[in-house]
């Protein structure tokens, strides 16, 4: 007797018959040939269970468009393409709740394929009977039921030996090694489209492709909603909120499916439903029940997110995946630095609950363990946000496996204290990742944060802030931190002081002036009261005020101030040179500001050279120092070196801090206003159009640096020709400076004194007159009768008095303008040697066409 497999051609025949009844003892065939008939296929066939369209299922057309692209010709758009041969496999790899098995099901249901087997990939034994099922189902050679292995890889063989289109769907890989050995074969009539969190390198190959699936986009989450409400009619709880709420959701199809059966079960608009999600007082399983389930997820939201979690905690390292994710959860969910892995706070905590030591690297490989189970996401593509997680996955975290949330809030505070650079200029793009970071833990723990006093993090945002020229954001955090020091720890407490120090730094920053100086003589003068008139603190707080004097142009108090600092710090026998550095800096500024330029170039000269030996050539404190050096050395007539200077250290700072950081800007303007001194008009006038765009956009329209960079631009419209543009531009500043410093504020005298040059210019000679009338007397009275631009606001009184004819006035009060500026600012000075030659002209036998008063006089610093 032979037996012919299933499935072959046979024909009967033979000399015996098949005995039914009768004698059976002997045998039952006597020299026949037995045929069993092959089994008829009816195709297409379906194994498994396709899930069926989610409710209110988004076609997202882009991520189709990738997949259908990769599955034809493997097109660069897809991630982690091979090389030119087409792979048979796209992995779709994405966190829990993504969608990743609803597209997965379209392909399944809507490509007109004859074979679809769809495999829940939960372990191998699951794997293999589906396929063995599939392969009876399809009458795939050897497939005779007695070996479930043996019939699986029959059907693998049929896979690859059909000529039957076929997609195999490998749905939630749990365990990259469940699959090992039982991937389908590449075949030009099939392909395999698997699904999972995990992002393990074993699922990579030359013929398999990883296809990220995100969350939707707006757009798609909105949608969402909107069918999902509008198809029960019910579309009058989609108010205003529809956006907000996809937002706070993080646009998860997951969480989006149970919002939306939460919102039609209780007939709730989105509003009122995204008001209770961010109020923080209900947990994910009251906002997202289980039983609100009408996609048959099968399981509540928060199982579903950390899915992975106890094969990860099982994974080596072993302990440590859970206590790392309940880190990362307390971080911003747009994404933190991975050096915060190694920070030594980080360690130490997860040495304290693992019960034995952990190194770095296995903290590093912990972050690691949960990007693989696709609990976060990691990447060195982006240094500063390089870790990220889902902020529902960080929810779900933090209300299911935090048990001590203020410990774990303050470990995360420490290790993010301890990661920020110490020279940490804010405008670049860590700072901005590092406040967002601490504003997230603020938010969530800001009890935790106010322990033992206040955490160090808390006031390094606003530090951050000051640096990076943010005074908007700065103003209100540390009015915040103001009200909060006051009512947590009262009035007198350190930290009280220092914060509304610090408030009063922004608010000087802000050029809010008057509020910097009132809030500083208080501050000061509570500082010394409760610690000594020598503290440190004081001494600190008195040098900002004489800043703030130097800004509200009462010049001879800052120096008066400054120089009284500077002494105290010399008294104290624990002063280090550092100490006295930034006083110092200042004074020199004040100086330069008073007229006394000689004595600021050498305070700033010593200052620079005392920080390149301390700080390095290229800090940026350093580089600020050479800016103010520079502005000295055009004043006093050292233009080419000062332009120089001023090149070399814009350059560092664009490449250290960034084009747009506030000192970068300050000196680019300060480059604007030498080539001016330099008549290079065009390209002065292309440098302050950009200063002014960027002040506008960073500082407001309003800030004392953006008048001085409208008030520029105008002088150099001005000199370069263009007159009426540059009158009608300074008519404005004269207008904003008057209202925003006051009608007697040296730069709103700056700018009256200008426009009264323009005026001069344009051949409006007694409007000229009337104006520098005005400018004279205000520097005479705010400034003193001998400062540089008292001087040259007397020097344009007489070109005035000259050109209406009243030569013998005109010439000795040039006289008198020659004299001071002998004395003050040197013979050799360049606005002495041009107010001398003016003179000669008006007293001589040469025509004189007139004077022009040096417009540098007028420029602000």
């Amino acid at each position: 007797m032979s037996f012919r497999k299933p499935g072959t051609q046979v024909s009967a025949g033979g000399l015996g018959a098949i005995g039914i009844g009768g004698d059976n003892s002997g045998p039952l065939f006597t020299n026949a040939t037995v045929v069993i008939a092959p089994r008829q296929v009816s195709w297409p066939v379906r194994v498994g269970p396709v899930p069926p369209a989610a409710s209110a299922f988004q076609p997202r057309q882009a991520l189709r468009e990738r997949i259908e692209t990769a599955r034809r010709h493997g097109d660069d758009v897809v991630l982690g393409q091979p090389g030119p041969a087409r792979p048979a496999t796209r992995i779709l790899a994405g966190g829990g709740g993504v969608g990743k098995t609803q597209v997965a099901a379209w392909f399944a249901r809507e490509h007109a394929t004859d074979l679809v087997v769809w495999v829940a990939a939960v372990s191998t034994d699951h794997v293999i009977t589906e396929y063995a099922r599939a392969a009876r189902r399809v009458g795939a050679p050897g497939a005779d039921g007695a070996d479930a292995g043996a019939d699986a890889a029959a059907f693998l063989d049929w896979l690859r030996g059909t000529d039957r289109s076929w997609l195999v769907v490998l749905d939630d890989i749990a365990d990259p090694a469940d699959v090992t050995g039982w991937w389908p074969p590449q075949h030009p009539n099939g392909w395999t489209l698997a699904t999972t969190r995990r992002r393990d390198a074993a699922l990579a190959s030359a013929s398999r492709q990883r296809i990220d699936v995100d969350v939707y986009d707006p757009q798609e989450s909105q949608a969402y909603l909107t069918q999902r409400l509008t198809e029960v009619g019910l579309a009058h709880l989609l108010d205003g909120d529809v956006a907000g709420l996809a937002q706070a959701l993080g646009h998860l199809p997951l969480a989006l499916s149970h919002a939306a059966a939460y919102l039609i079960n209780e007939e709730e608009s989105c509003g009122a439903y995204l008001a209770r999600f961010t109020g923080g007082r209900e947990r994910l399983a009251e906002l997202m029940p289980a039983d609100s389930d009408p996609d048959d997820y099968g399981r509540p939201v928060s199982v579903t997110l950390l899915l992975a979690l106890e094969a990860a905690d099982r994974a080596s390292p072993a302990g440590l995946a859970r206590p790392a994710l309940a880190l990362a959860a307390l971080c911003d969910p747009a994404g933190h630095p991975e050096t915060l892995w190694r920070a030594d706070a980080v360690v130490d905590h997860l040495t304290s609950l693992r019960g034995e030591p952990v190194s770095a690297d296995q903290a590093h490989r912990a972050l690691r363990l949960l990007h693989r189970y696709g609990l976060l996401h990691h990447t060195g593509a982006d240094p500063a946000r390089s870790v990220r997680i889902h902020a529902l996955t960080a929810r779900a975290a933090r209300e299911t496996i935090v048990t001590d949330p203020d410990r774990l809030a303050r470990t995360v505070a420490d290790a993010l204290v301890e990661i920020w650079p110490e020279d940490d200029y804010g405008a670049d793009d860590l700072g901005e990742v590092l406040r967002a970071n601490a504003g997230h833990l603020q938010a969530l723990a800001p009890e935790a944060l106010w322990a033992d006093g206040v955490h160090d993090l808390v006031p390094l945002i606003g530090l951050s802030l000051f640096r990076a020229g943010r005074h908007t954001p700065g103003i209100a955090h540390w009015e915040g931190l103001v009200e909060q020091a006051r009512a947590r720890l009262g009035d007198e407490h350190i930290d009280t002081l220092s914060a509304r120090g610090n408030l009063a730094g922004v608010y000087w920053q802000a050029g809010r002036t008057a509020d910097a100086i009132a809030l500083l003589e208080r501050v000061a003068g509570d500082c010394a009261r409760l610690l000594a008139a020598d503290h440190p603190a004081v001494l600190v707080y008195r040098s900002n005020l004489a800043t703030s004097y130097r800004q509200a142009g009462r010049y001879a108090e800052a120096v008066a101030l400054q120089e009284q600092v500077i002494a105290e710090y010399r008294r104290r026998p624990d002063t280090a040179p550092a100490d006295t550095l930034v006083a110092r800096a200042n004074l020199g500024v004040s100086y330069g500001y008073a007229g006394r330029t000689d004595d600021g170039v050498r305070v700033l000269e010593e200052v620079v050279a005392e920080r390149e030996h301390l700080l390095g050539p290229t800090h940026p404190d350093t580089l600020k120092a050479r800016v103010h050096l520079a502005t000295l050395y055009r004043d006093s007539g050292r233009l080419e070196r000062a332009i120089a200077m001023q090149e070399g250290v814009l350059a560092e700072q664009e490449t250290r801090l960034g084009a747009r950081h506030r000192e970068t800007v300050i000196t680019r303007s300060q480059l604007g206003t030498s080539y001016w001194r330099a008549g290079r008009l065009g390209e002065a006038i292309a440098i302050e159009e950009q200063v002014l765009a960027q002040h506008e956009e960073l500082l407001g329209a309003d800030h004392p640096a953006t008048l001085l960079a409208r008030d520029n631009l105008a002088v150099s419209y001005v000199g370069a020709g263009l007159t009426e543009k540059g009158t009608a531009l300074l008519q404005k500043v004269a207008g904003d400076r008057t209202r925003v410093l006051g009608p007697a504020h040296p730069d709103t005298l700056t700018t009256l004194g200008n426009l009264a040059n323009a005026y001069a210019t344009a051949g409006r000679i007694a409007d000229a007159f009337r104006l520098i009338r005005i400018v004279t007397a205000g520097r005479e009275r705010v400034l003193g009768p001998k400062h540089p631009q008292t001087l040259t606001a007397r020097a344009e009184l007489a070109a005035c008095h000259w050109h209406l004819g009243r030569t013998p006035r005109a010439t000795a009060l040039l006289r008198r303008v020659v004299a001071d500026r002998e004395e003050v600012l040197g013979p050799g000075h360049e606005d002495t040697r041009l107010a001398r030659a003016c003179l000669l002209a008006w007293t001589g036998a040469e025509a004189a066409s007139g004077y022009r008063p040096p417009a540098a006089g007028h420029r602000g610093r």
